[in-house]
């Protein structure tokens, strides 16, 4: 796979068709993660123009710009899932066999955090469960008990974000999470998941505070 390559419906399902047919997990383009944001804003973009001109012909245009996006987004979801499934395979004979999977020079940096976590789990709880009972001790896991939920409230758990201010107009985009943000104004100041502060902030799109 080349270091670069542009995204398009075809390319991704190219890449989608390569992982369903190896084994392995497949090397991905270094740029990939960025070019499928960026590729998917385009797309969000052409939708949100497409909406704002009402007749009878921009209404198909509407349909067909709708379902690429929904059939990007499924590719992008399968794609996810079974590279998923491959990591943490590897993680587990990883963890088997103390030996570092060779695939983990396949994975994406952010694929390969989620790859080492998943070893580090496994171990220690075959060091505290398997290890021990093969020893005649009881396993050392601490189990946590559950609290009851308040039924008074609805709180979501707090989100770890950056505050940004913006420099410059940018319409409704697809973050580094895949969830929707904006639009947002030029100096309008938001708050936003890690990932796609830093985005922004390469973009030239918004400033830390």
């Amino acid at each position: 796979m080349e270091n670069n390559i542009i995204i398009t419906y075809e390319t991704l399902y190219d890449i989608l068709r390569n992982e369903k047919n190896k084994a392995e997990i497949q090397k991905l383009p270094e740029n990939y993660l960025e070019n499928l944001i960026n590729y998917l804003n385009k797309k969000q973009e052409i939708l949100e123009s497409q909406e704002k001109k009402k007749s009878i012909f921009t209404s198909t245009e509407v349909k067909k710009t709708r379902r690429q996006i929904e059939s990007i987004q499924k590719i992008i979801k399968e794609l996810y899932e079974r590279r998923e499934t491959k990591i943490i395979q590897s993680a587990l004979i990883s963890s088997r066999t103390c030996i570092k999977s060779e695939e983990a020079t396949s994975m994406l940096l952010e694929e390969r955090e989620f790859y080492k976590n998943i070893v580090e789990k496994f171990d220690h709880y075959r060091e505290n469960i398997l290890y021990r009972l093969s020893a005649g001790q009881s396993p050392n896991i601490e189990v946590k008990k559950s609290k009851p939920k308040d039924l008074k409230t609805n709180e979501e758990p707090i989100k770890t974000a950056r505050k940004l201010k913006m420099i410059c107009d940018i319409p409704k985009f697809v973050g580094m999470d895949m969830e929707n943000y904006g639009p947002f104004n030029n100096n309008q100041i938001i708050e936003i998941p890690h990932e796609t502060a830093d985005f922004l902030i390469k973009q030239n799109k918004a400033e830390e505070i």
